[in-house]
């Protein structure tokens, strides 16, 4: 059956204002100084000389950017904005809880309410119907569309192309989405988006700490919007079964981009490239000497498809590579560097380029085991804490050897215990950077990626670089810097030879089964 696509799909509009001048010479709208080729906004510039030719750009003023803090705002400003919607609602997620009624709730109000309105949700097909047959997040999607229609309500489960065949078969269900899921945190409404680690669960609403950035520009939305349509056409549909109301059904509709994943994984990475690669690639007119008037702000979508692209044509590997190659060149020497991974597993190279900067202070921010969302889990993810916990330990004496441990740091982010009343779990991802003789960071990256091996090659992932000269702003992500660390706490070698530290056998090799079939953390 040939099924309708979502419509509602914008093209990004181009500017019709624009000066002639680059950024690390412009005036700053923070202080109202100008810039010499000196000050740190120099400095910027030549990076972001380098990132144009890698990533496409978005100039806006820091005014169009709010930095949420805690989750229950997250998710009220979420329902806030989703009720008052008029045109388009888009969610890229790893999955909606299926209990999160009052989520689901939220948006059957406001398709009530504003007949033109068109929905669009996309998850991973792993994860939303791990529970089948009791209650999944695609049991909970389906009858939005059976109330609204398919021409108002559009459900997409993307499927990876790396889990086919033998693997599929027998690989049990939670440890298959070790090979691969769709990662992507897009919130979009109307001219807004939420760009974030967060998923859309009870946990991410209440006491799972994560980073949430607001931007306000039509166009960076609609960007956004095609890359999220784009992963839906490549993507099974969801169907509510007309003979149970409570389950669903997953049908590959011929209008789709390309064929289905588990029929020819090959095929449908080529045609996934096809799709995707013009999408993810620099603007061609895209130039480092034109900036829009009233602009202080360049924001950088990146995205990291590696299982669906060949050649892999992936933009944030190459930028963060770049940012962080940067740190190691004199106008960064005097530099500081806050990078947060709740799983911290950073990717080998990116690990050795941070350690190789030359920068005054580098900070990491990781959750302690006891703050780890899966600690106290059964089976084999009950072993994920402590075996991050290990990786912690390589990663300190990795510092140790390197004779940074003056220079460079880990803290543990501890609010409670999970399981336990009060306690949290931490989530949150990025990097932080703040150039020679100022204060606050000009550059951050927030999204969906952990800078992991699973990130760089098994994930759909989705960051978002900001580079920016508006003193406001800067304060802003310094103060997020800040309060990412306000239950964070600096733990070093010896922290891990405490009983309650050690990591057995068991975990060690199942650390190793997992590498060896080919999954990641």
């Amino acid at each position: 059956m040939i099924l309708g696509r979502f419509a509602g799909r914008c093209k990004p509009r181009h500017s019709i204002a624009r000066i002639r001048h680059s950024f690390s010479t412009s005036t700053s709208a923070g202080n109202g100084t100008q810039l010499g080729t000196s000050s740190p906004a120099s400095v910027l510039g030549g990076l972001t000389n380098e990132l144009d030719r890698l990533a496409p750009r978005f100039e806006v003023h820091g005014t169009q950017i709010r930095v949420l803090e805690s989750p229950s705002e997250f998710f009220e400003t979420l329902k806030s904005k989703i009720l008052t919607a008029r045109s388009r609602i888009y969610l890229s997620t790893l999955y909606i809880g299926k209990t999160e009624h009052e989520l689901i709730s939220t948006i059957r109000q406001a398709l009530q309410a504003e007949p033109e309105l068109r929905v669009s949700i996309l998850t991973d097909c792993l994860r939303g119907t791990r529970e089948t047959p009791e209650p999944s997040c695609a049991s909970l999607l389906a009858p939005l569309i059976a109330d609204f229609g398919a021409d108002r309500v559009e459900i997409r489960m993307f499927h990876t192309p790396n889990l086919t065949g033998l693997r599929k078969r027998y690989i049990p269900k939670r440890i298959n989405e070790g090979w691969g899921l769709q990662h992507m945190k897009l919130y979009g409404v109307d001219d807004e988006i939420i760009i974030s680690g967060a998923n859309l669960s009870n946990d991410y609403f209440t006491n799972r700490q994560d980073r949430y950035h607001i931007f306000s520009s039509q166009r960076i939305t609609d960007y956004f919007a095609n890359i999220h349509h784009a992963i839906c056409n490549l993507s099974y549909l969801v169907q509510p079964d007309p003979n149970d109301e409570s389950a669903y059904l997953l049908e590959w509709p011929s209008s789709n981009k390309a064929c289905a994943p588990l029929s020819n994984p090959k095929l449908f990475i080529s045609q996934a490239s096809t799709l995707l690669n013009p999408l993810i690639q620099p603007q061609k007119t895209q130039s480092s000497k034109t900036t829009e008037i009233g602009t202080d702000t360049l924001v950088y979508p990146l995205a990291q498809f590696t299982p669906i692209l060949t050649p892999d044509s992936s933009t944030e590997h190459p930028v963060m590579t770049t940012i962080l190659q940067s740190l190691s060149t004199p106008p960064f020497s005097h530099s500081k560097w806050t990078f947060t991974a709740g799983y911290f597993n950073i990717q080998p190279d990116l690990k050795a380029l941070l350690l190789a900067s030359k920068s005054a202070t580098g900070t990491v921010i990781t959750a302690s085991p006891w703050a780890n969302g899966f600690y106290g889990s059964k089976g084999v993810s009950g072993l994920l804490p402590p075996a991050y916990t290990l990786l912690s330990r390589r990663f300190l004496e990795s510092v140790q050897r390197a004779g940074l441990a003056d220079r460079v740091q880990l803290k543990e982010w501890r609010n409670g215990t999970v399981g336990e009343l009060g306690g949290w779990t931490y989530h949150a991802k990025g990097l932080w950077l703040t150039v020679s003789n100022e204060q606050h960071p000009s550059i951050t990256l927030v999204g969906s990626s952990n800078y992991t091996k699973r990130s760089y090659s098994l994930d759909l992932e989705v960051n978002t670089l900001i580079v920016t000269r508006n003193e406001d702003l800067k304060k802003r992500l310094g103060d997020e810097q800040e309060w990412l660390q306000r239950y964070a706490k600096k733990v070093d070698i010896d922290d891990f030879t405490r009983p309650d530290r050690r990591v057995n056998i068991r975990v060690r090799i199942a650390m190793w089964i997992v590498t060896l079939l080919g999954g990641a953390l």
